[in-house]
């Protein structure tokens, strides 16, 4: 099992679930500090716990070590893409340069380790992908528009993969959670409707089981957004986050 993002904490919390028998590679920056990750895993059941230096945003290392990764560690059975960036809305109204920076984090490189990773997967006939899009993506507000927009790309992106691996072996599950309480959201005030890292991976284990399609988290999210579809577009602008 590969975590790209490897001190996420959804990404660990799924992790756990699928420690038991396996060996995990956690892939992220600074991996020499992954010691409570490592830990976790370990006394969760994991074989055994690689942590690998990962850099996201160099997208031009990615085809390498994933090939690295897996002839050194065996063929990679499920990939967890968990790294991501919320970012400054205010900021990157203000600066290109940050939006762009969100942009390159949310789409760009999720794209490239996805491309990659779906090769070796098709080649080989077998494994499963799970992408974190985000209900922000569904339809994009005013409030939090540069991050939607990557996550709006993102899901269009692995809809049309998934599509494209079909009969090939390779399954991809879409996740789609809503506002998550954890790092990433820290002082913010919850959304209606939000979740927890623990419950966000449990739902994810669950779909894999089931080598759904798709699955949002909380499940009420889907037919509430079937419903915000469906708002003129006066009133949508004028929603909170």
């Amino acid at each position: 099992m590969l975590v790209l993002g490897g001190r996420s904490e959804i990404g660990l919390q799924v992790a756990l679930r699928l420690a038991p028998g396996r060996a995990v590679v956690l892939a992220a920056r600074r991996c020499e500090d992954l010691d409570c990750e490592t830990a976790a895993l370990t006394a969760a059941g994991a074989t055994a716990v690689y942590p690998v230096e990962f850099d996201a945003d160099d997208t031009s290392s990615h085809a390498a070590l994933l090939g690295k990764i897996a002839a050194d560690y065996g063929p990679i059975g499920v990939a967890v893409l968990a790294f991501g960036v919320l970012g400054e809305q205010d900021r990157a109204e203000a600066d290109p340069a940050h939006a762009l920076a969100v942009v390159h984090t949310d789409y760009t490189a999720q794209i490239s380790v996805l491309t990659v990773l779906a090769n070796e997967m098709r080649a080989r006939g077998s494994g499963h992908l799970v992408v974190f899009s985000s209900v922000a993506g569904i339809r994009v507000r005013r409030a939090n528009y540069v991050y939607g927009s990557a996550k709006a790309g993102l899901d269009g992106f692995a809809s049309g993969l998934a599509d494209a691996l079909h009969g090939s072996g390779v399954h991809l599950l879409l996740a789609r959670p809503g506002f998550v309480v954890g790092r990433m959201t820290e002082g913010m005030s919850p959304a209606p409707f939000s979740s927890t890292p623990d419950q966000v991976a449990a739902a994810v284990v669950t779909a894999l089981g089931r080598r759904s399609a798709r699955v949002w988290i909380p499940g009420i999210l889907r037919p509430v957004f079937f419903g915000m579809r469906l708002l003129p577009q006066a009133v949508w602008r004028r929603l909170p986050r």
